[in-house]
């Protein structure tokens, strides 16, 4: 009898893209995937640790899973995997906890899935993790997560993923291309290239990030592509124009920001200053005036006082981008970060992340207010409470309109009509057959 299993996502993109390729490995030696409550037999959490309190989270979803199934075989992966296994395998039900290099060879290393009397490690030292494992994502979403490059040589002072992930490494291009096809063939009509740091695609093959992105926008088929989150010093004008006038890259650019001091800059141990930042916020608008810019910063960093904090939000503030994504600093063991004083109180951390959350409301309403009346196409994904449907315009504009099971996963032409109470833009569809269309109507 085929053993039931199920899976569970902490974190990225990145992540999404490697338990779907690892389900394919279950699925492909006989495994049935089941939903996380239908109580399987095993089950497979791939953790993070940028998420602050990294155990409870992972504590919490091994409960759950106990809870549907009291015998499931627990088996933890991913990040937090790598840096804390003798803090994982003290939860109670976990059996095996695989680090970066073994998650991929879990078949192999695990002969057997019943319950352990003791958990099982086994994880490499980071230093000796260096080969790459492709993956990407089907069947999850509309949207397809495609890695291409894995790891970080950059060391910020507060971040612990170089000692989760290793040093920056790439899949090569034909690899990466006959992955992309292997998604567009199944019908996906999106697909995210994902990794680490993206823009440092090339490490150890011999193309570069541009070269790569030139050589995916000449497949064939209906299909748009999005740039996942890219270092602002890695994205130069010349993958800014390209993406200007390509066939399937979307104008939406994710860009961490972090601070927009440069004194914090610098304690972060970040590669630009917060004038090239703006350089290329202001370049991508002069050549995309429509274009979605999303920005990462971190609040409550070591040393930042008020002073460098409103700093930051005025520049932010200033800066013609469509919406944030707020981190509040949290410690993580073996950064540099940690000898950084003084330490900011967690009351004014989570103050800081209020005001730059209510910022970020205001920058994606304008945003979004800037294109009501304009006809843009609408990559529908899910059905939502209430009868309708929601999916994203080409510049990352999140969309509603009523419920057609014909046009999920189809991308439609809408005229975007008003912004919701919720911050969705309602929109009202111009013709019902799909149409595959990549040009904006300004």
């Amino acid at each position: 009898m085929c053993k039931k299993i199920s899976y569970y996502t902490l974190g990225c993109k990145l992540n999404y893209s490697e338990t779907s390729t690892i389900s394919r490995i279950f699925s492909q030696a006989g495994f049935e995937k089941v939903d996380f409550e239908q109580g399987a037999d095993v089950y497979v959490i791939n953790t993070c640790s940028v998420t602050e309190h990294a155990d409870k989270k992972c504590r919490k979803v091994v409960q759950q899973a106990l809870k549907f199934s009291p015998n499931a075989f627990i088996i933890i992966i991913g990040c937090y995997a790598q840096l804390k296994p003798e803090e994982i395998v003290k939860i109670p039900g976990v059996d095996v906890v695989l680090g970066a290099a073994e998650k991929f060879q879990l078949l192999d290393i695990i002969q057997n899935f019943e319950k352990r009397t003791k958990p099982e490690i086994y994880v490499s030292d980071i230093q000796h993790v260096n080969s790459f494992t492709d993956a990407y994502s089907i069947g999850d979403r509309t949207r397809s997560f495609l890695k291409i490059q894995d790891g970080c040589d950059y060391n910020c002072s507060f971040c612990t993923i170089p000692l989760a992930r290793g040093e920056s490494r790439s899949d090569t291009l034909e690899n990466v291309l006959h992955n992309a096809k292997k998604i567009i063939e199944q019908g996906v009509k999106e697909i995210v290239l994902t990794g680490v740091n993206i823009g440092d695609y090339g490490k150890n093959v011999p193309h570069t990030f541009f070269e790569l992105i030139q050589a995916i926008d000449e497949l064939d088929g209906s299909f748009r592509v999005r740039i996942s989150s890219i270092e602002p010093n890695l994205l130069n004008s010349q993958i800014i124009d390209f993406v200007a006038k390509s066939k399937h890259f979307m104008p939406h650019f994710h860009i961490p920001l972090q601070s927009g001091n440069n004194e914090i800059l610098a304690r972060m141990q970040r590669r630009y200053k917060r004038e090239l930042y703006q350089e290329r916020v202001e370049y991508i608008k002069s050549v995309m005036p429509h274009a979605c810019i999303g920005v990462d910063v971190i609040v409550g960093f070591p040393s930042e006082s008020e002073a460098h904090f409103l700093d930051t939000y005025q520049f932010i503030n200033e800066l013609d981008v469509s919406y944030l994504h707020v981190f509040t600093y949290s410690e993580r063991e073996n950064t540099k970060a940690l000898n950084i004083k003084p330490v900011v109180p967690f009351a004014e951390r989570k103050k800081r992340n209020r005001m730059l959350t209510i910022l970020s409301e205001k920058k994606r309403r304008y945003f979004y207010e800037q294109h009501l009346d304009k006809t843009y196409h609408v990559l529908f994904e899910q059905e939502l409470e209430g009868n309708n449907m929601v999916g994203f315009t080409e510049n990352y504009i999140k969309v509603e309109a009523p419920y057609d099971p014909l046009c999920v996963n189809e991308i439609i032409p809408v005229q975007l009509e008003k912004v919701l109470p919720e911050g969705n833009v309602q929109g009202k569809m111009i013709l019902q057959e799909p149409v595959y269309h990549t040009t904006v109507h300004e």
